[in-house]
């Protein structure tokens, strides 16, 4: 800020005369001193609270609001410096500490320096702070790692071994569809169209999206719907009376233990997105309309969604420079 007001000064003093310039000086330094004192009474309570509003004004999930309150909340409780004069060594002390005391990896310590980086950037647009710290503490190296699918004899062996039709019709929908447990679990029944085989869900941040299902996941979500009793509208339901809204939670319990049962590698709900993935991109769907479909931002993310598969790989290379 100290630099901005000496250009600015500096950039006058062609167009004024001498006394004019030191009452804009003047006028300056005082503007500036006071929105200083308003700032310095500011707690960093009080900054994560207003940074939290702005997230959730942007759109952001309460679970990702959550995830950035716990993160940047300990690091206030380590360093108690104010949010103002924290310096990039302090934060790097910091992140270096946390992973030694907590052992964990890579990939854990550089989410927390992007959500610390989220909360420092955003007070440095808001002109709380004239730099931040994060600007110097990079993307933190980690190993990548080829993520699973599920086979097309796992696919197969979890709908064969399905004795709700609620649960053919939940791997169905998950498998066809790729989206997310989240979106899974707030579809109501009147946002599916099964005679489009198409239904409309709400991502992160509200954004909107179509996306399709296959003739199976038509053929059981139809029975599954017309054999219910209770008056719920939510399209995914509790078993058991009075037939709440699944959870997330239940989703997830379910897939595993039928997982676990028919012996099949760790499967939960976003393995089924993964999966629908990397099939659609096996099988030539243009990658950008596979991000349309996931609904993605970034088509970054979508890449790291979808595993090539090393024998198309071998096939092309075979095809193309043999």
């Amino acid at each position: 800020m100290e630099e901005k007001i000496v250009t600015l000064l500096n950039e006058m003093s062609e167009y004024l005369s001498i006394p004019q310039m030191k009452k804009l000086q003047e006028v300056v330094l005082k503007i500036f001193s006071e929105n200083e004192a308003d700032k310095q009474e500011i707690s960093n309570v009080e900054f994560l609270k207003m940074f939290l509003d702005a997230k959730r004004i942007e759109g952001c999930s309460e679970r990702t609001i959550q995830y950035y309150q716990v993160t940047v909340e300990h690091l206030l409780s380590q360093i108690e410096t104010s949010v103002r004069k924290i310096t990039t060594e302090e934060i790097r002390t910091y992140l270096a500490d946390y992973q030694k005391i907590n052992g964990c990896s890579n990939v854990t310590v550089d989410n927390i320096r992007r959500n610390i980086s989220s909360f420092f950037s955003w007070l440095e647009e808001e002109d709380y702070i004239l730099k931040s710290p994060m600007r110097r503490i990079h993307k933190i190296k980690t190993k990548t790692v080829v993520k699973n699918v599920i086979t097309d004899e796992g696919i197969e062996k979890l709908r064969d071994n399905c004795k709700e039709i609620r649960d053919l019709a939940m791997i169905d929908l998950l498998y066809s569809t790729g989206i997310r447990v989240g979106e899974l679990v707030n579809l109501n029944i009147d946002d599916i169209d099964l005679e489009g085989r198409e239904c409309v869900v709400y991502g992160k941040g509200d954004k909107e999206r179509r996306v399709y299902f296959d003739a199976k996941a038509k053929v059981h979500l139809k029975e599954y719907i017309s054999e219910r009793k209770d008056q719920n509208h939510a399209l995914f339901v509790t078993l058991d009376a009075p037939h709440d809204r699944l959870k997330i939670s239940g989703v997830e319990i379910r897939l595993r233990q039928l997982g676990r049962r028919l012996e099949l590698e760790r499967i939960h709900p976003h393995k089924f997105r993964r999966t629908m993935a990397t099939r659609a991109i096996d099988k030539g769907m243009p990658i950008e309309q596979v991000q349309k479909i996931l609904g993605h931002s970034q088509i970054d993310t979508t890449m790291q969604y979808a595993m090539v598969n090393q024998s198309n790989v071998k096939n092309s290379h075979q095809k193309y420079m043999s």
